[in-house]
């Protein structure tokens, strides 16, 4: 079993900047890769970014240039820095893994206004 627990959401004006983490703990060797997906209200839940464990990443077009995913695998962390915020990138932001299971964390809220 697996636990993803994210921090680092908050109220962020745009073109600001904020990084989420998220700390890992538990094991299961079928994960090969962390995802960071985002829930904006009304909307359906899509993919922002990925890291794998050999450290190749993907992002979705919308965050392109802006944000940058990345790992601490000593500290079992994976990290968004998400830079050049805007009002659209408001959204709730999970942490994601597929193994034998799927692993989703609690969630943190990201809010992108003046």
């Amino acid at each position: 079993q697996v636990q993803l627990v994210e921090s680092g959401g908050g109220l962020v004006q745009p073109g600001g900047s904020l990084r989420l983490s998220c700390a890992a703990s538990g094991s299961d060797f079928r994960i090969n890769a962390i995802h960071w997906y985002r829930q904006a209200p009304g909307k359906q839940r899509e993919l922002v970014a990925s890291i794998t464990y050999g450290g190749s990443t993907s992002y979705v077009n919308s965050v392109k240039g802006r944000f940058t995913i990345s790992r601490d695998s000593a500290k079992n962390t994976v990290y968004l820095q998400m830079n050049r915020l805007k009002p659209e990138d408001t959204a709730v932001y999970y942490c994601n893994a597929w193994g034998s299971n799927i692993y989703w964390g609690q969630g943190t809220q990201v809010t992108v206004s003046s």
